[in-house]
């Protein structure tokens, strides 16, 4: 009986130890596949100012821009962005300066559990977005901005059904009685609704003149859009009305500097959730809807550089949560001594409660300086020139 219990023991230790070999083979196989991976893509990048120093050895968790899961070694994220985007003019020599360049692997194919690819503020010019993207397929988080790609967005990306990020905003190279150009264009944009997941999308200044006015049926299939962003696309004529509001979940719409000859989209008054809207730098005409009040939520309207008149609504009071208004360069005309409603509809009792900057320059208002400016108690920025305003 001794005998049989000893061999049993044996036998397990023997099966336990084998399968753990196993398990550790497997995962120093997982290992080498993923550096090796990692590594041909390296091979493939100019990298001025050696950002990727760290990229060597074996441990390439510990890389510079590399997330691994933990247990297995898996890569789940590669964060390669530049670290001085320029968004000011003094930081265009360290943008350029960290760059990254060269031709992008298709060795990221290999990395089955990537989630998350940030390659954005980068220079890969002048070379397409890589038709391999649409193969991976486990990407949550896609960031391809600024990176100088040229030629059609591919459709393919389509396939990545779990996208809830993704940006391929381009840089404007220059202005035209066309609008805004750039070197990224897409033809057909159906294959979006494919992202069924998506909550933010950025396309700004991608020229989207040949979609027409087929974007907003396309985009109101995604009912889980937060965010888009459309400035300068080349847009034009009016702005469409889908026949069935499917965006409950969108905070943000910027559509600025395109050529949209249009009112102002009243269909926008139905998305209660929304935070911001831009809709600046275009061709809008008529008046401010009424209805604008019915966006509780609404922290940001700018709808300055259009053509629209009449009077600045008085129910434009009763925004209590607004803390941006930039109505200047349009039409506005009459007085400013009526725009007092919602003093009774704000917790606070007071009017505009949270508003920091309200720009009404360039406008045609007339009339006294009103009172209820000077009851803006947390008013930073206030802009009244080139009106026909006294007092």
């Amino acid at each position: 009986m001794e005998r049989i219990s000893v061999f049993i023991l044996v036998f397990l230790y023997f099966i336990s130890t084998k399968i753990a070999c196993n398990g550790h083979t497997h995962i120093n196989n997982n290992v080498q596949f993923e550096r090796r991976a990692l590594i041909d893509f390296k091979s493939g990048l100019t990298d001025p100012n050696n950002r990727l120093s760290s990229w060597k050895g074996n441990n390439y968790c510990y890389w510079h821009g590399i997330g691994c899961e933990n247990g297995t070694g898996f890569v789940v994220s590669i964060d390669l962005r530049n670290p001085y985007p320029y968004t000011l003019e003094y930081e265009y020599e360290n943008q350029r300066y960290m760059n990254l360049s060269g031709v992008i692997s298709p060795s990221l194919i290999k990395l089955k559990y990537l989630k998350y690819l940030d390659l954005s503020f980068n220079s890969f010019k002048p070379i397409p977005i890589p038709q391999f993207f649409g193969s991976m397929k486990n990407l949550v988080y896609l960031n391809l901005s600024h990176c100088g790609f040229i030629g059609e967005i591919p459709s393919n990306l389509g396939n990545i059904s779990n996208l809830q990020y993704l940006d391929f905003s381009s840089d404007s190279t220059f202005y035209s009685d066309f609008g805004y150009s750039s070197d990224l264009f897409i033809k057909n944009i159906e294959w979006v609704t494919n992202l069924v997941s998506l909550k933010h999308l950025g396309s700004n200044y991608v020229n989207l003149s040949m979609v027409g006015s087929q974007w907003v049926e396309v985009l109101n299939k995604l009912p889980m859009l937060t965010e888009l962003h459309l400035d300068g696309c080349s847009l034009f004529g009016s702005i469409p009305t889908p026949s069935f509001v499917n965006l409950t979940s969108l905070a943000v719409i910027a559509i600025s500097f395109n050529e949209f000859n249009s009112t102002f989209p009243e269909w926008f008054l139905n998305v209660s959730s929304l935070v911001s809207i831009d809709i600046s730098a275009n061709e809008l005409h008529g008046r401010i809807p009424l209805g604008l009040s019915e966006l509780p939520n609404l922290q940001h309207l700018d709808l300055s550089a259009n053509d629209l008149e009449g009077s600045i609504p008085s129910s434009i009071g009763n925004f209590c949560n607004l803390q941006y208004l930039d109505l200047s360069s349009n039409n506005l005309n009459r007085s400013l001594l009526d725009v007092i409603n919602g003093t009774e509809t704000c917790n606070s009792k007071s009017l505009l409660p949270n508003l920091r900057v309200l720009r009404l320059g360039s406008n045609q208002l007339m009339g006294k300086f009103p009172n209820w400016l000077g009851e803006l108690k947390n008013l930073e920025k206030l802009s009244l020139y080139n009106n026909q305003l006294q007092g």
